[in-house]
């Protein structure tokens, strides 16, 4: 019986130790190595330092001088009653979407109230992701077209001229990996610290 614990009891130290620890150090030094930025969590910084946010989460943009990001169906515990939930959009301890499927009425009803609202604004055609919330509810991009109707707004409440927004939009847009996978994203993080560097300037 000894004859069997004994190697048992190796194999399961020995494995602990390879993978366990060996191979997480590993892939950590070689992530640090190869990859520092995305290892320690795409952070961006202002130039002194200071961390604002992360290229790869979503942030909860409101006022009217920068571009928001897409909606976010993300929720937290009600403070003031625990067996409660309240929305908070980008709450990056809960990332999920809505889970309301193309026959929820809920869903239908809040697309149209906001289809209605961006037509009072003269935005008749809206696309896709600016009615519509991401499956992880912390996206950080969004589409060039989403963008595009949001630049009147910026401009105005910035007192920029459109063309100069539109300018720093295109700075921002990322295209396709490889130029096949994906499509083109704007990252809102980015942008709006483009468009306060230019007013700053």
């Amino acid at each position: 019986m000894l004859n069997q614990i004994r190697p048992a009891i190796v194999m399961i130290v020995l494995l602990t130790i390879i993978t366990g620890i060996a191979y997480p150090f590993a892939m950590t030094g070689i992530a640090q190595g190869l990859f520092p930025s995305q290892a320690n969590g795409s952070l961006v910084k202002r130039p002194d330092g200071t961390v604002i946010g992360a290229t790869l989460i979503g942030q909860n943009f409101t006022s009217d001088k920068y571009f928001h990001g897409r909606l976010s169906a993300t929720s937290d515990t009600d403070p003031n009653d625990p067996t409660k939930t309240i929305a908070a959009p980008y709450n990056a301890a809960n990332s999920a979407g809505s889970n309301l499927g193309p026959t929820s009425q809920a869903l239908a009803d809040r697309v149209k109230g906001d289809v209605d609202a961006l037509a009072a604004q003269g935005i008749t055609h809206p696309p896709a992701d600016l009615v519509t919330s991401s499956a992880s509810g912390l996206d950080p991009d969004i589409s060039p077209a989403n963008a595009e109707t949001q630049i009147a707004r910026v401009a105005a409440a910035r007192n920029l001229p459109p063309d100069q927004v539109r300018q720093a939009v295109s700075q921002a847009t990322s295209g396709r990996l490889l130029g096949l996978i994906g499509e083109p994203r704007v990252n809102v993080l980015q942008l709006n610290m483009l468009l306060d560097g230019l007013k700053a300037s």
